[in-house]
């Protein structure tokens, strides 16, 4: 007897939504791995390219042990306590539970926006995945804050802890259907949960751990600029399942949002290049600073990336890259800025692009762009308008401000009781003796390795490494460090 079997229900499904939902959270997941620790491993001094790339594919790890037992629930969950608001119930976090059992075959839905946007066409592991990879990627960025200082045993424990407490919560009150969303602040794809996220805890964190060495501070080239281009294309491209993913449909907006990501982000990367031409101090362009340039346009694109037609993404690109360029150049020796020692400016390229993105989706947003299509006589097209184009109140640029200073605030606060709670139990600094040397002190292993690595142990241990030279741990070149 024939059998005839189909691999997901009838209904409810769709195979071209579902395909291009995996290929997004790849993409994504690319992004940190190997794209940032690729990227960051190349902008550090060599003494420290191991142990940047080692904390980044271990906190990729740990967040997916969290988001599978509790947290993806408590983003993307029923709330724990609601709160009405606007009419609606709504919530600050979900309820913490696991994600492990044979309910991610069933159809996703993420219970306070049902009814709210069309079913979904996948099930809740694909949603579960996508989000995963969204909530791994933010303490990778802020690790770029706290290289070359931060213990390793203190980070495996706070990378928890914060993705538990601070990314959950920021990610339920604008994904999950939670405070903000009801009040009708949007971020399309992360450029508050994320990077105004990213960029909070990594000055904080920066903060409370203090410092790097002196002549690190002074001398702290980047080891490979290959790398760092390497690093920063495969950003770039992945950064089309970031953005291009987050309508949850494979359809006409997400193509728009990759156009508008593209757009913007090569328009912000010229823009840094020609400020650094006409008024940075050497006025010559830089690879790294056509980096930041790029970097800088793929956050601030994001909160709008669905949301903004073409003009505006270029808008978007042009306004964000200056103002986070004269950031970089200029509020960086001022008032607070001055005094934290935020190793590749995440800061600025996260933090302030992700926060201008953020407001100027309240000006810059097309009512004619349309994320989700009206499917029949009582739902209404879903999309939103900003200042230019007839909206009569300040009414979204408020509430974009007002999630913008949430974030901001519970992301600051959280991060630092985190960092002084972990001190308690574990240095969060490594020894004098540590930054010194780097790679070899805390891991055994060095960037660019020969036949055999000296290790603290009695004997050699033979790992296809050689012992570093004085050359390969010594002193870097006379060169100033850029971010990523």
């Amino acid at each position: 007897m024939h059998l005839s079997y189909i691999p997901y229900p009838a209904t409810g499904y769709s195979s071209g939504d579902a395909a291009w939902q995996l290929t997004a959270a790849t993409l994504v997941g690319l992004m940190s791995l190997p794209g940032l620790a690729v990227l960051y491993g190349g902008l550090v001094q060599k003494k420290w390219a191991v142990n940047t790339m080692l904390m980044a594919f271990s906190a990729f790890s740990l967040v997916l042990l969290v988001w599978a037992l509790w947290a993806f629930n408590m983003g993307f969950g029923s709330p724990w306590i609601k709160t009405t608001v606007a009419g609606g119930n709504s919530g600050f976090v979900g309820v913490p539970k696991t994600s492990l059992g044979a309910g991610q075959e069933s159809q996703a839905s993420i219970p306070l926006l049902s009814g709210l946007m069309p079913p979904f066409n996948f099930s809740e592991s694909a949603l579960f995945y996508f989000q995963f990879v969204f909530a791994a990627i933010t303490p990778l960025l802020w690790l770029g804050s706290v290289i070359g200082r931060m213990s390793f045993k203190a980070w495996i424990i706070i990378v928890p802890l914060w993705t538990t407490i601070v990314y959950s919560v920021d990610a339920f009150m604008l994904w999950g259907g939670g405070f903000w969303a009801g009040m009708g602040a949007v971020d399309y794809s992360g450029g508050y949960v994320i990077h105004l996220s990213a960029g909070t805890a990594g000055f904080v964190a920066a903060a409370v751990i203090g410092p790097r060495l002196k002549k690190d501070r002074e001398h702290g080239a980047p080891n490979n600029l290959l790398l760092c281009a390497t690093g920063a294309g495969i950003l770039w491209l992945g950064w089309n399942g970031f953005n291009g993913g987050d309508p949850y449909f494979a359809g006409a907006d997400a193509a728009m949002a990759v156009v508008n990501t593209n757009i913007c982000t090569a328009i912000a990367l010229l823009t840094w290049l020609l400020m650094d031409m006409f008024f940075s101090p050497s006025k010559k362009p830089t690879l790294l600073g056509s980096i930041n340039g790029m970097i800088v346009g793929l956050v601030t694109i994001t909160p709008a990336a669905g949301y903004v037609n073409g003009l505006g993404a270029i808008c978007l690109g042009v306004i964000s890259s200056a103002v986070v360029w004269l950031s970089w150049y200029k509020l960086s020796k001022k008032w607070i800025f001055a005094k934290v020692d935020d190793t590749l400016g995440v800061v600025y390229t996260h933090g302030i692009a992700g926060l201008c993105g953020g407001l100027l989706v309240g000006v810059f947003a097309d009512p004619n762009v349309l994320v989700y299509l009206g499917g029949d006589s009582k739902s209404s097209p879903f999309s939103v308008t900003g200042l230019l184009y007839g909206s009569h109140t300040w009414h979204q640029l408020e509430v974009q401000a007002g999630a913008a200073l949430t974030v901001i605030c519970w992301t600051a606060l959280c991060t630092f009781l985190i960092l002084k709670f972990v001190g308690l139990f574990v240095k969060l600094r490594l020894t004098d003796e540590q930054l010194e040397t780097g790679d070899l002190a805390i891991h055994d292993e060095v960037v660019y390795p020969s036949d055999t690595l000296s290790t603290s142990a009695a004997e050699p241990v033979l790992v296809g490494a050689a012992a570093p030279t004085a050359e390969s741990v010594g002193e870097e070149s006379e060169v100033p460090a850029a971010e990523g």
